[in-house]
């Protein structure tokens, strides 16, 4: 048996999102397969044998990421060095509807391989794909017919959007050189419509906003029909071109769908967000953080397109033949799987007041993932029956009357006492929903009471635990466990184990080691991190906790200080207490020790010293101190007394 002939074929960027997906369908792929033909355009056929494709490549940024369907990658090669690749390579696609700056190096690439037709070993092919903005300012195929869909036997008619003129010179550059010598190069040219799947790339933004439970934006009246292509299909399109080398050398790839921008955004949040779209003006596209502006323009596109050669030419297996609206679980799916973005849907029981809701607040917001409660659904069900028998929106596609009818519907299964049967959907239905993991709590009956009581009045009625309320509802709950169809025997039924925790106390703490048995059960959060505004969110509290921090420590020395300056002033106050007491204690000491002398002094020396020193100075002798020694031996008291005696 023969073996396959390898077709080797270039493609640039393949780390972005589009060549990427292509390069991944052309390497998984043989040619050779079926291909319609049709007696208004002829195609043909190289060979009916099978060949295999080797994708080699350029790569935008150097990484470690292994790319097992592209055989080489090539990172920052010179004109020369990326020449030589290209002319050892069958086939060249050059991919320009991601990055505006590929346009100019598939020009050079297009007109290098052009001037070298001559030196090549055999026939090549180019295949530029481009955007279906080269034609967004096109004039109406018919005037009076404004529905009448583009379509790409009418190419030479097209326009291009301003920010778009690049992108059609090279299109009309690329096809004109393929006319020169067609059998040794050949040149197409694929207008694709904006791509989706594989986990998305200009419609991200919109699946991660729904997401994340946010509001489906809609930025104009959301009236402008966009084309669009499952990127699988897209790649089944080069593949075809690649495989039968069609007449045709402009070849529009969009899909059936003609949905309108508002038709997309609503459907993604009706399957991924809370169903809610909010328009925007325009402008706002621009602002948008996550779009480019080649993205922006093309979101605004207004074209209603049929690509009426591949119906003609082709015949592939469609991913999403009717458009991504019709495609939507197929596509969520691919979105989710591709980012990792796994729902997590755990169900928390427990008797009433154990703290279900509480414990529930916190997984949702560890895990950022939608707080479900019954009474909840019920009431925002009944609220939107409600507002559609008031307010009939015809494009909503459900009547007055059916509203009306479900609405009734609703109000007497809410009135009428619980059954245990359901039909075959409903147990379809429980299937498709059925929890991955299961978190049961329990709590003493003493302590449950002892929660209750202690809770405010307004919790109180809300929950509807007034003591006689509660008591009847944790009786209630008590018999269902011990009957045999207790709910947690359904999960141990199908491979669910519950997750058991005995609740014991109120203290917030408490909430620490079951939310890191949870994160133990389930694993990290498979969801996106934080975005932008909640990094910046993050970031000014940290900033916050900082400052306060800061302004705390500061405090806390300013206190120190203070109460290390009080200590000191109370250490000074008792010292100089203590050197006071001291000084008069000295002072009393030598007053009681000088009391004799003064005592002998004043009565037997003061008086005739006094004396002495008076005559002294009155006299004023030139030798004071001998006048008064003298004075003195003359005037001693004691002697005189002694003379009387005598």
């Amino acid at each position: 048996m023969a073996q396959p002939e390898t077709t080797r074929v270039f493609l640039n960027n393949v780390d972005s999102y589009a060549s990427r997906h292509i390069a991944q369908v052309l390497s998984g792929s043989v040619a050779g397969a079926a291909v319609n033909t049709s007696s208004d355009v002829e195609a043909e056929l190289v060979s009916n044998h099978k060949r295999t494709f080797q994708v080699v490549g350029t790569v935008s940024h150097p990484s470690a990421v292994e790319r097992p369907h592209v055989v080489e990658q090539y990172t920052r090669l010179d004109r020369d060095e990326l020449l030589s690749k290209l002319m050892g390579c069958d086939v060249v696609i050059y991919n320009v509807t991601q990055h505006a700056d590929q346009v100019e190096e598939a020009l050079w690439a297009a007109s290098a391989l052009h001037s070298e037709v001559e030196h090549f070993s055999g026939p090549k092919m180019f295949i530029l794909i481009s955007t279906i903005m080269t034609w967004a300012c096109s004039k109406p195929a018919d005037p009076d017919d404004l529905e009448l869909p583009f379509t790409d036997a009418i190419f030479w008619s097209r326009r291009a959007h301003p920010n778009f003129e690049r992108h059609i010179d090279l299109e009309k550059r690329v096809v004109k050189m393929g006319k020169t010598d067609r059998q040794l190069f050949s040149t197409y040219v694929v207008a694709a419509g904006l791509q989706y799947g594989m986990g998305e790339q200009i419609f991200h933004y919109f699946f991660k906003k729904s997401w994340l439970g946010e509001d489906g934006p809609v930025f104009g009246d959301g009236e402008n029909i966009v084309p669009t292509i499952h990127i699988h299909d897209l790649a089944s399109v080069v593949c075809s071109v690649i495989q039968h080398q069609p007449r045709p050398y402009y070849l529009l790839a969009v899909d059936d769908s003609n949905n309108t921008m508002e038709e997309i955004v609503k459907k993604i949040a009706s399957v991924l967000g809370p169903g809610k779209i909010q328009k925007k003006p325009s402008e706002d596209a621009f602002l948008t953080k996550d779009l480019s502006v080649m993205e922006a323009d093309s979101l605004l596109v207004s074209l209603r397109m049929e690509a009426a050669y591949i119906k003609k030419l082709f015949s592939f297996n469609w991913v999403c033949q009717f458009g991504l609206v019709e495609n939507i679980e197929v596509v969520v799916q691919e979105y989710r799987q591709s980012r990792g973005l796994l729902p997590v849907r755990l169900c928390v029981l427990g008797p009433p007041a154990v703290g279900k809701t509480t414990v529930s607040k916190k997984i949702c917001e560890y895990y950022r993932l939608h707080h479900v409660t019954v009474k909840g659904t019920v009431s925002d069900t009944i609220a939107r029956l409600e507002h559609a028998v008031r307010n009939p929106d015809p494009g909503e596609g459900q009547s007055t009357q059916e509203a009306q009818e479900q609405l009734s519907m609703m109000k007497e299964r809410l009135e009428q006492n619980p059954g245990k049967e359901e039909d075959a959907t409903s147990q379809n239905s429980l299937t498709s929903i059925i929890p991955e993991f299961v978190l049961c709590l329990k709590a003493t009956e003493a302590f449950l009471l002892d929660r209750v009581l202690n809770l405010p009045e307004s919790r109180v009625q809300e929950h509807n635990c007034e003591p006689e309320n509660f008591s009847r509802r944790l009786a209630a709950y008590n018999e269902k466990q011990s009957e045999d169809d207790v709910v947690l025997n359904y999960f141990y039924e199908h491979d669910i184990i519950p997750l058991q925790f005995e609740i014991s106390s109120n203290a917030e703490a408490d909430c620490l080691p079951l939310m890191q048995k949870v994160i133990d059960m389930v694993g990290q959060p498979r969801n996106y991190g934080p975005s932008s505004q909640e990094v910046k969110e993050e970031e000014r509290r940290k900033a916050g906790e900082r400052l306060r921090r800061e302004a705390q420590e500061r405090a806390e020395v300013e206190q120190m200080e203070a109460d290390e300056a009080r200590a000191r002033a109370a250490r000074w106050a008792e010292w100089t207490k203590k050197l006071e007491q001291v000084r008069q204690q000295e002072e009393e000491e030598l007053e009681a020790t000088s009391r004799p002398m003064r005592g002998y002094l004043m009565e037997q020396v003061v008086p005739t010293l006094s004396q002495g020193l008076t005559a002294c100075c009155r006299a004023q002798p030139q030798d004071p101190v001998d006048f008064l020694a003298e004075y003195l031996l003359k005037n001693n008291p004691f002697e005189a007394d002694h003379e009387q005696l005598s």
